[in-house]
């Protein structure tokens, strides 16, 4: 009988109106008495783990471990809090674990030294720490990643204001200039001149009404209030407007290789749309090849597919910036001297990707870029 069979009366009005778990062992780590919350917490019947080892409550993993510190303790013999910081384990009857807390305190009677742990389940406070930490974890991102995006915002908004400033800004004295120097000629002999100053005025009006129209488009992406209209048409009407558009910026010697097999092409898809990305593919074609130049408009078709293809032979994207040619307002280091707004690409990439087509290019510097437009054949009409 051991000494606390002697005095379970006492053990067991003392033990019992303790909410932790108490379990107390001998030297050999051989338990000797428990309370009730500890048998409930580790799933054991009354008095079912008395005579048993320790071990039998600590995962296999720690038993080696926990045996040294066991005797590490018993040496100094003093009151403490057990793990010092680590997490620890307990282990159920039925082979579950859980994490607890446990204080540790040595004691002699009747010659005999043991050791009360005071056993506390913190399952609950574990999993609330966790869910804390990672709603701090979620709410820190998300913090995170609205500064980037203020900082990416504000970094557009400035590149914008330049980009606005210089964009009209040019156009603007070309045509202040025009129109001081028109007035000047009232001569009959001077018609040529004058036309010339018409003829420049009017360019750069029409260059100021593209940046215009494009700053609409961006906004009108942005919101959410583009409005498509899928039906069917003629490629050929359609190339042939781009085309002619495009010859009027066209420098010495260059000129747009037609594709010879469209008069027959019906096309199902958003005219204004195709419209405005073959469009700026063949003006990007333009301003970045030289004079003497050919520019080339290809098109394909499988089963599937209607292919457009622009081909030039320009001055090309340098490799590392290629993933950033779709960005908004980016220009390639070998483009910044020339006019721009690195809006168009971005516009025509988002308005046909919202249609389900794509927009793709390969491109190696000083040897020419090629863009490529791929349509579905499967396109429906959109309202």
């Amino acid at each position: 009988m051991n000494v606390f069979e002697k005095n379970s009366n006492i053990f067991n009005l003392l033990s019992e109106g303790i909410s932790e778990g108490i379990i107390v062992v001998n030297t050999q780590q051989e338990i000797v008495a428990t309370n009730s919350s500890a048998e409930e917490m580790f799933g054991y019947d009354k008095e079912e783990l008395i005579g048993k080892s320790l071990d039998c409550i600590i995962p296999k993993r720690f038993h080696h471990k926990h045996t040294d510190h066991f005797s590490h303790f018993m040496e100094k013999s003093e009151k403490r809090k057990m793990g010092n910081g680590r997490d620890l384990s307990g282990l159920r009857k039925n082979g579950e674990e859980f994490p607890v807390e446990a204080g540790l305190n040595p004691f002699t009677l009747y010659g005999n030294t043991y050791v009360m742990a005071l056993v506390t389940d913190i399952t609950d406070r574990k999993n609330y720490t966790q869910n804390l930490e990672l709603t701090v974890q979620e709410r820190t991102k998300q913090l995170t990643d609205a500064l980037v995006k203020e900082k990416e915002l504000n970094e557009l908004k400035t590149r914008f204001l330049s980009l606005v400033s210089h964009e009209f800004k040019t156009p603007l004295s070309s045509i202040l200039t025009s129109v001081t120097l028109l007035s000047k000629y009232k001569e009959t002999g001077q018609q040529e001149k004058r036309d010339k100053h018409v003829i420049t005025i009017k360019s750069k009006v029409r260059q100021l009404d593209t940046i215009l129209n494009d700053f609409l488009s961006v906004e009108r992406l942005e919101s959410g209030n583009v409005n498509y209209d899928a039906a069917e048409f003629p490629l050929s009407r359609l190339v042939n407007e781009v085309v002619y558009d495009a010859n009027m910026l066209l420098k010495t010697g260059q000129h747009i290789r037609y594709p010879d097999n469209v008069d027959e092409v019906l096309i199902t898809f958003d005219e204004k749309t195709l419209a405005l990305a073959l469009s700026n593919l063949l003006q990007n074609a333009i301003k970045y090849s030289p004079e003497d130049s050919t520019i080339q408009i290809i098109f394909t078709e499988d089963r599937d597919f209607f292919v457009l293809e622009v081909i030039d032979q320009g001055i090309g994207i340098p490799a590392p910036q290629q993933k950033h040619i779709f960005d908004r307002y980016f220009r390639a280091e070998n483009a910044i001297l020339l006019q721009g707004t690195g809006i168009g690409l971005n516009i025509a990439k988002q308005h046909l990707e919202n249609l389900g087509a794509t927009l793709t290019f390969e491109s190696q510097e000083n040897v020419g870029s090629t863009f490529t437009i791929r349509i579905s054949k499967a396109s429906k009409k959109i309202k």
